[in-house]
């Protein structure tokens, strides 16, 4: 009996899911504000009364709640589409530049078909042409990766300028009948969805661009769990992204699983210009991006690469981003700024200093589990 238990102590103990995936980024979480009080302080300010405009500005049922959840739906999207990569041992930050490919194709799609087709099918045909134009620039840096052996890093950084500057020319020439314009011509209005506030007028919600893509944001989640954890391909892609040559050994050709998932990571991506493009703005906009697909990397790294956690992630840094847009009414002597040095606070200690936080916690929950 006493070997047994001495055989059970030497055997180390399995970090929890709920520790690794909520409780240590909850603790980062707290860090990152606390940081941030001391910086609030240092300017002679409340951090009570800062924290409580951000929650108020970003959750009040008026204009607060529906602009926090249409900022997470971009980031759900852009988030999910690191997550698939990264589990097939890549880190695709050309999440930018297929988002901006993939809205000119939901804009050529609905320009042409705009005029015949109803709301509901022309948000699938949408749908369709941003995972199609989407999926097609991440299938690029793949292919280059896979056969070439440039890295994705690199191609995907290159190939983001690259449609940045073809989008101005594209937006110059072929998308807008005003010389000069920065947004392509308006979309039928039969044939766009409207808005949360139209729909479910019920809900309260004011005049927001939050529509029903972030219903489809949470779709899409699941089935990206299902993909990953679910599926053979889910289980050959996280194969590939841990031990390439085991992989190779097993009969997995690594080449095909690495071209399938910046595939599919890029056509993730590219559902983000579903929530703006078609479902907000109705026209193409230069930059309506906005940094969306480089925050996605964000989302992802706080997210633990799981879907669930990207959705709350997304919540959260949607809820900074309005929330700060409040806080320039209600605190106008906080720089504009201040938003942005929260979430900086936040990717600090979530990436950089991940070690310097998750050792310690994990190593306690050894020691107490240890003496249990």
């Amino acid at each position: 009996m006493a070997e047994q238990k001495q055989v059970k102590a030497n055997v180390p103990q399995s970090t929890p899911l709920w520790l690794t995936g909520f409780g240590i980024p909850l603790v980062q979480l707290v860090l990152a504000f606390g940081l941030a009080s001391l910086l609030v302080l240092s300017i002679g300010q409340n951090p009570l009364d800062v924290l409580s405009v951000l929650i108020r500005g970003a959750f009040n049922l008026d204009t607060g709640l529906p602009s926090t959840l249409y900022n997470a739906t971009s980031l759900i999207f852009t988030g999910l589409a690191v997550v698939v990569a990264f589990h097939a041992g890549l880190f695709n930050i050309g999440g930018e530049g297929q988002a901006y490919f993939a809205g000119l194709g939901v804009t050529l799609a609905c320009l042409a078909l705009g005029g015949f087709l109803p709301a509901p099918l022309m948000f699938i045909v949408a749908i369709v042409a941003a995972l199609v134009f989407g999926g097609a620039y991440g299938f690029i840096p793949g292919v280059l990766q896979a056969k070439r052996g440039a890295h994705v890093v690199v191609t995907t950084i290159m190939l983001n300028y690259i449609v940045f500057a073809f989008m101005n020319y594209a937006m110059r020439f072929w998308l807008s009948k005003s010389e000069g314009s920065t947004d392509s011509d308006n979309f039928a209005e039969d044939s766009v969805l409207p808005r949360l506030s139209d729909m479910m007028p019920f809900l309260g919600f004011a005049d927001t661009p939050l529509n029903f893509s972030f219903f489809f944001a949470l779709i899409t989640a699941a089935f990206v769990w299902w993909l990953i954890w679910r599926s053979r391909l889910g289980y050959e892609i996280r194969v590939v992204g841990q031990n390439p040559q085991a992989a190779g050994y097993a009969g997995i050709s690594v080449s095909r699983i690495i071209i399938i998932a910046m595939v599919i990571s890029g056509a993730l991506a590219g559902l983000m210009a579903v929530n703006v493009v078609y479902g907000a703005q109705g026209r193409l906009s230069l930059s309506f991006t906005s940094g969306v697909g480089f925050m996605g990397i964000a989302v992802a790294l706080m997210g633990r690469n799981h879907p669930v956690g990207v959705v709350l992630s997304a919540l959260l840094f949607g809820a900074l981003a309005q929330g700060g847009s409040e806080m320039q009414f209600d605190l106008p002597e906080i720089s504009p700024e201040f938003n942005v040095v929260i979430q900086g606070l936040i990717i600090f200690f979530v990436a950089a200093l991940d070690g310097l936080v998750r050792k310690p916690i994990e190593g306690w929950y050894q020691k107490i589990r240890g003496r249990a």
